[in-house]
């Protein structure tokens, strides 16, 4: 299809021919040189073929530099014919020690890197007047053919992907939220990237291949990678600490954050809030990045501008005033997922069986169904989510081969329904949003309690009480010091003091004021 190797992207391809000369790949000698040394060194003895796959340096480079070690004893042919590409090399004493110097210096090993220069130009290349773009409807049916409804949550990932903006996405758990998310790469243009920059010296990590799906097409140049469109996914495990492009000594890399692996893609923050790390924190730490489209990293304390041309996407099931305006601002567009209807929930259990090559009867489908029909219409009543049509499938078809039939029926159906821990919870009218809660207990000191008092009770608290001259209050743990003093202040009201109680000292405090 032209729009993921359109004309901009075939002139880049020309462009990027393999390199014949140390002047065309814009690296030292001394880099290469090192580069080849350390890399014969490490395997003991090494056929030149082998060099120029794992280095992707030109047979006429590789040729120059061998032959300059060669010429200054570092290292020596031990077997090959007439053909250069045959010939097999090790290292001298000489070269072995010149070899441990330089792995001490710079440890890493591996494919030539990409100048920082050409790196930076082929990026301002490709992401000059990115956005607006048009997306072709083929491209738009492609990318939601397996989307059952939500029509108004395709309608905002197509205008996202359009002008480069950011969404919120909220709504209850299981509604498919990081689902219908990861189809936005597929809306926009592929790219071309460096494996691996190298700048003074120091070489930084860009592709990753859990994040970047390579495209079938490829520069003649294999120091670089087509791509689709990044989606690089970070949830409850994200901290500060990842956001930061950190060095590896094991591999002698620096290792890029989320932040510039997302360039020309989607970042999505999923269950925004449940980070070990305060949300406001990480926001903020996101703010010049989403703004700049660049971000800064340091490499040997030399700070190195990069790319961050990235659609923030923020996901959570928590209440929406976990994002502030100034936060909101970067992501102006928003999607509320809600529990879907009942027929689009059906489908897509029924293409979930599909695919997993299941047979089944009209009847099991109507039995499914009755588990989310009202009880005023003789169904179960429980919520649907689309997780529960997903789980339910896979465990349906492990009930159906446990009990050793060649299709599933309803028995098998009822079966699999008294497995599904959420189905059951719901059957037991247990809420499992209470009783997984994590709460923080704030005392909060003011002059106005009972203005105070009616505010707060606005915003959810799970307790609240009186002190003398404060207010104790139980609330989710999302919900911080910051937060509360700007919310407060919002309603005209001062808290002079906030502070964090440990649960210990806030059960005691009870026992106190209610004994």
């Amino acid at each position: 299809m032209e729009y993921y190797h359109d004309q901009k992207m075939q002139k880049i391809f020309e462009y990027l021919k393999q390199p014949k000369t140390l002047e065309e790949l814009k690296l030292s000698d001394s880099f290469v040189r090192s580069l080849i040394l350390k890399l014969i060194s490490s395997y003991g003895s090494l056929k030149t073929s082998r060099i120029n796959e794992i280095t992707g340096l030109h047979w006429d480079i590789l040729e120059e530099n061998i032959k300059k070690l060669e010429e200054d004893s570092f290292c020596a042919p031990t077997s090959g014919g007439f053909l250069f590409s045959s010939v097999e090399y090790t290292v001298t004493r000489k070269g072995h020690e010149k070899a441990r110097r330089s792995i001490e210096e710079n440890p890493y090993i591996g494919l030539a890197p990409v100048s920082y220069d050409d790196y930076y130009t082929i990026m301002e290349i490709q992401l000059k007047g990115r956005y607006p773009i048009h997306i072709p409807d083929e491209v738009v049916k492609y990318t939601f053919q397996d989307v059952v409804g939500v029509d108004y949550a395709k309608e905002v990932l197509i205008e996202s992907c359009t002008v480069g903006r950011g969404i919120f996405v909220y709504g209850p758990p299981g509604t498919g939220k990081t689902f219908i998310v990861s189809k936005m790469p597929d809306l926009l243009p592929p790219l071309v990237i460096p494996k691996f920059i190298e700048y003074g010296g120091a070489i930084i990590q860009l592709y990753d291949p859990d994040f970047h799906k390579k495209c079938e097409e490829q520069p003649g140049d294999p120091r670089w990678v087509k791509i689709y469109a990044p989606f690089v996914l970070t949830g409850a495990e994200l901290n500060l600490n990842k956001l930061e492009t950190n060095y590896n000594p094991n591999k002698g890399i620096y290792e890029t954050s989320p932040i510039i692996k997302a360039n020309g893609g989607i970042l999505l923050i999923d269950d925004l809030g449940r980070q070990r790390d305060d949300h406001e924190l990480i926001l903020n730490r996101l703010i010049v990045p989403m703004e700049n489209k660049k971000d800064v990293i340091y490499v040997r304390g030399i700070p190195v501008i990069v790319h961050s041309n990235f659609i923030p996407i923020f996901s959570t099931n928590l209440d929406i005033s976990i994002m502030d305006e100034a936060h909101l601002r970067r992501a102006p567009l928003h999607i509320f997922l809600r529990n879907p209807p009942i027929n689009e929930l059906a489908e897509v259990f029924k293409r979930n069986l599909d695919s997993l090559g299941e047979k089944y009867g009209e009847d099991v489908l109507n039995r499914f169904l009755k588990v989310y029909i009202p009880n005023s219409e003789g169904g179960e009543g429980l919520d649907p989510t689309f997780a529960h049509a997903r789980d339910l499938a896979q465990i349906t078809q492990a009930v159906r081969i446990n009990q050793d039939k060649e299709a599933i029926d309803v028995d098998v159906l009822e079966a699999a329904l008294k497995k599904h821990i959420l189905i059951q919870l719901q059957r037991l009218r247990i809420d499992i949003a209470q009783i997984s809660k994590k709460i923080r207990s704030y005392r909060i000191v003011t002059e106005d309690l009972e203005s105070a008092y009616m505010a707060l009770n606005e915003i959810g608290t799970c307790e609240i009480s009186y002190e003398r001259d404060a207010l104790l209050i139980d609330v989710e743990e999302t919900i911080t010091p910051v937060y509360l003093a700007t919310y407060l202040h919002k309603k005209g009201i001062i808290a002079d003091k906030i502070d964090l109680i440990a649960e210990s000292e806030r059960e005691l405090r009870r026992t106190i004021l209610h004994g």
